[in-house]
């Protein structure tokens, strides 16, 4: 089923590049940057919320400053590609809290690929052997580990809208 695209404005378009970047702005700060008073803009950003736009507001940590300086990209290739040997993996990897990123892939020899972020190598072995390869219909993984972030974006490109 094909989502059905939300209608923007110039003023919408301009509200959420400012939260994308920071989500803790007031709602006074956002009006004066988007040029509106206070009651239009809350209104709109509640309006965004309600069509699904704005799914939730986060907080963005520095993960090296957490111990968490080890991310790892996992190519997970399964056994047998059904809708059930696909649902338990996605129900067991949405359940740990190290997965940061999970796609279904194509084009590809792995049908997923994880982002995980641990803090070392120490606990991705634990992670690797007691979590990962115990989940039924993982046959293949494979490992690269992130010498550098070069891009780490969170803000979409609103310049297509």
């Amino acid at each position: 089923m094909k989502e059905k695209l939300v209608k923007l404005d110039k003023t919408d378009r301009q509200i959420l590049e400012y939260l994308q970047r920071d989500a803790a702005l007031s709602n006074q700060e956002l009006a004066e940057l988007v040029g509106l008073s206070p009651s239009p803009c809350l209104r709109r950003v509640k309006a965004l919320e309600e069509a699904g736009v704005i799914v939730r507001r986060v907080t963005l940590l520095d993960q090296k400053r957490l111990g968490l300086s080890l991310t790892v990209i996992i190519q997970i290739g399964m056994d047998r590609h059904t809708p059930d040997r696909f649902e338990t993996f996605q129900a067991q990897i949405e359940a740990l809290p190290e997965v940061q990123k999970c796609f279904l892939i194509t084009g590809q020899e792995a049908d997923y690929i994880l982002e995980v972020v641990i803090p070392d190598m120490d606990a991705y072995q634990e992670f690797l052997l007691n979590k990962i390869t115990r989940i039924p219909g993982v046959s293949g993984v494979h490992s690269s580990f992130v010498l550098r972030k070069v891009v780490d974006h969170t803000v979409l490109p609103l310049n297509y809208l």
